[in-house]
């Protein structure tokens, strides 16, 4: 697969497939395809995934796009102002995104919702794993700011401004100290 992301303000990945390629999606994340793009959709791992998915606060039911007859080309656009990224999933080299990030990916690639929930400071907090082999495309809103950390290295972020970060980062949640913070601080 091939892929180009087009567009600055509300971007666009337009994806080229060989013949027999596959491409997954969350439901109406397509905006366009050549004619030959066969859309099946799915729970895509059974009804207990979907329903584990619906609770998660994300779509039950998957859609996979496969080019037949030849070469075929389809495109995903985002939801809002923001970035597309595209992500290089294989083993070893999983990702963790914020709630609603995943917008497209090839076949092989497998998400996982709920990594971590709760309730901190009136935001909810839900993340989904990205594993599996192939290309992930996330989208995510407003201007990404990206930090590569070091080996013990540590950065403090709210939890809503959380993109994404490789599976193989460390998180702990913690609270502002303090009661009038907390209650006033707005973090």
């Amino acid at each position: 697969m091939r892929y180009e992301i087009k567009g600055d303000t509300l971007p666009v990945v337009v994806c080229y497939l060989e013949n027999g390629e596959k491409m997954i999606t969350e439901r109406g994340s397509m905006s366009w395809m050549s004619p030959n793009m066969k859309m099946e959709t799915t729970t895509n791992g059974g009804i207990g995934k979907a329903v584990g998915r619906m609770f998660s606060g994300e779509k039950m039911f998957q859609n996979i796009y496969t080019a037949q007859g030849g070469n075929g080309m389809i495109a995903f656009a985002s939801c809002f102002p923001g970035s597309i990224r595209a992500f290089n999933i294989r083993p070893g080299q999983e990702m963790i995104f914020q709630k609603s990030a995943f917008l497209a990916s090839e076949a092989g690639v497998q998400l996982h919702k709920k990594v971590a929930s709760g309730l901190f400071g009136g935001e909810g907090f839900v993340l989904q794993k990205v594993s599996g082999q192939g290309v992930a495309f996330a989208e995510f809103d407003g201007h990404v700011v990206e930090y590569e950390l070091q080996p013990g290295q540590q950065i403090v972020i709210d939890t809503g401004h959380l993109a994404a970060m490789t599976a193989s980062c460390q998180m702990d949640i913690q609270t502002v100290p303090g009661v009038k913070n907390m209650l006033f601080g707005g973090e």
